[in-house]
């Protein structure tokens, strides 16, 4: 079967003044349906900045990202809105929750850019990663893992082929990184989701199917 994701040569510079810098590097990269991956490497080194170009967040300036025989970057902005909101689910290290909305609120948003009103699968997602009672709480009244938890139901809620999750553990301690990873392989399991996930740490990336070292821009297996 053909890769679900597919890139190639793709390359990502920024300009910072004079100088330019280049993060990726002519990267090619295959991942099939249900794969689990996970992007390592030290700071710096381009992982974040790959999974938001994979996910449709940042623009490269060479290559291409194919997403199930689509040309991600060859869409327009719109069609690419649209592409993202009904296949892809992304989860942030600093959570990025609306702090004026309820944790319910927030995993309707995806609901409501598709112009949807999805407050039944949005209680349902809660109720999946085990924050049904918390429903009507703003995230200043939630702890960390309880807000990650939020950010990943609401990455859930339009039941994405694609997830993606940038230091998902990142702000939290041992024990609750443990559980939002279970949590996340769980989800992904149920619904056979391709998961891309960036760490720093190498107990977390052991759950993948497959481990990439980032360093410098480029991949090394």
């Amino acid at each position: 079967m053909p890769p679900l994701i597919q890139t190639t040569q793709l390359t990502r510079t920024y300009q910072l003044g004079k100088k330019s810098l280049t993060v990726l590097r002519e990267i090619n990269l295959e991942i099939a349906a249900g794969e689990k991956v996970f992007l390592c490497g030290p700071s710096g080194a381009g992982k974040t900045t790959l999974l938001y170009t994979l996910a449709g967040l940042e623009t490269p300036q060479q290559g291409k990202v194919i997403i199930d025989g689509t040309d991600l970057y060859g869409l327009s902005r719109a069609a690419q809105s649209r592409f993202r909101n009904q296949r892809i689910g992304y989860i942030f290290q600093n959570y990025h929750l609306l702090p004026e909305l309820t944790a319910l609120e927030n995993v309707m948003v995806p609901g409501a850019i598709s112009g949807k009103n999805h407050k039944q699968q949005a209680m349902q997602a809660l109720t999946r990663v085990g924050l049904a009672e918390r429903a009507d709480h703003l995230p200043a009244e939630l702890s960390g893992g309880e807000q990650q938890r939020v950010a990943i139901a609401r990455a859930i809620v339009n039941e994405p082929d694609i997830l993606f999750a940038d230091e998902p553990t990142g702000n939290l301690d041992s024990k609750n990184s443990e559980a939002i990873m279970e949590l996340l392989l769980e989800l992904v399991k149920e619904k056979h989701t391709t998961l891309i996930v960036v760490t720093h740490d190498a107990a977390l990336a052991i759950h993948g199917d497959r481990t990439l070292m980032i360093k410098d821009g480029s991949i090394h297996a």
